[in-house]
């Protein structure tokens, strides 16, 4: 029996083509967790109607557009929650139920085979396992914010709603999409200000195609251990193109959303310091230096910083963490997403040190399930 830990986009991709297959297969997790608790609700999506969950190309998302009477054109930009409609549909199509708790641990047998503990007290025997980790584990937070209370300053993966925004003065840290749709979002729910801090330059907003990433992923299925097989030189020409669009050019419907005088752009600019003020001097408040000089008086900050791949932080993955052998807080893999631990599979995020950038994204599911299922199919 296969059990696949997480039920989000990677997950549940790969219970589909394993399920296909003919493998026995238990999903364990709650559906679309992240999507649904730590996006917010008014998000909007990078990807186009060519973004799927579907190995086998038959249940796509622009199959479920198709059934549902909607043109593509009319859902530009993608809101999450038609996507997470997709996501639902796709699942009862290919059959995949998901077990609705949580993993206490993973233990190794020994023989090849796992044991996985249940939050509701039972222990699953598997043969293999996916663990699917999602990036909620990861979010990177810099040293400088450790100290500051939730209150005060918090991840964009921890800020989903904008309630209380009212009238506050907000510094947003980074400069790619989240940090400028979050600061969208906080000055549609009033902010009196909205600084965004970055070290790179402005990005530009523009209409932008992902499709450059469809050769590399086709060359991912059909060559075993494509992107390690290129030079580092050409592995760095494919990730600076991969940052020009997917990161220094952002979705050309943010733009509108970012007029007026709340919003001020720091570009080249970084913390260098954060002082809690006193109660005297406004509860909640911080006064914060940034590298080029301005002081500012903020009673919001929002940490657009991104995730770090660090494998211990993931819970459930401590009883065989000795196991796997790791490279700065990735998992070494193998062409199938296989670790050095037989019979476990880390796609997605975690993969992105072996497999290129494009498996952070929703856009890697399909090839990333396909890899997968072959692993699994040789076991």
């Amino acid at each position: 029996m296969l059990v696949v830990i997480g039920a989000g986009p990677y997950g549940i991709a790969t219970a589909a083509r394993a399920i296909e297959a003919g493998i026995e297969t238990v999903v364990v997790g709650h559906p679309l967790s992240f999507w649904t608790g730590n996006m917010p609700a008014g998000m909007y999506l990078r990807s186009g109607p060519d973004w799927h969950l579907d190995a086998s190309g038959v249940h796509t998302f622009e199959a479920f557009l198709d059934e549902r009477g909607i043109a593509a054109a009319d859902v530009d930009p993608v809101p999450i929650a038609l996507f997470l409609d997709y996501a639902r549909w796709f699942q009862r199509h290919k059959h995949v139920a998901v077990r609705e708790c949580l993993v206490t641990g993973l233990r190794g047998n020994g023989d090849g085979s796992f044991l996985v503990a249940l939050d509701d007290g039972e222990t699953l025997a598997a043969e293999s396992v996916v663990a699917a980790p999602g990036v909620r584990y990861f979010q990177h937070r810099p040293e400088w914010s450790a100290s500051l209370p939730g209150s005060l300053c918090s991840h964009t993966c921890d800020l989903v709603r904008f309630d209380d925004f009212e009238g506050a003065r907000v510094l947003i840290v980074g400069g790619r999409q989240s940090a400028y749709e979050w600061a969208a979002l906080a000055g549609e729910h009033g902010a009196a200000s909205v600084d965004i801090a970055h070290r790179h330059d402005v990005p530009r907003f523009d209409r932008v195609s992902w499709k450059f990433a469809d050769p590399y992923l086709e060359q991912t299925l059909a060559e075993p251990g494509w992107w390690r097989a290129q030079s580092p030189s050409g592995q760095e020409a494919i990730a600076r193109q991969f940052w020009e669009v997917g990161r220094l050019t952002l979705e050309w419907w943010l733009a509108p959303r970012l007029r007026g005088d709340r919003f001020t752009r720091r570009p080249g600019a970084s913390v260098t310091s954060v002082a809690v003020q006193g109660p005297g001097e406004g509860p909640g408040a911080a006064s914060v230096r940034l590298s080029d000089g301005t002081e500012l008086t903020v009673d919001r900050i929002v940490l657009a910083t991104g995730y770090k791949a660090d494998l211990r932080r993931v819970p459930y993955l401590a009883g065989v963490l000795g196991s796997i052998e790791v490279a700065g807080g990735f998992p070494v893999l193998d062409e199938t997403f296989q670790s050095s631990l037989p019979g476990l599979y880390l796609p997605g995020f975690t993969g992105t040190r072996d497999f290129g950038p494009f498996f952070g994204f929703t856009k890697g599911c399909p090839a990333a399930a396909a890899l997968v299922t072959r692993g699994l199919a040789r076991r």
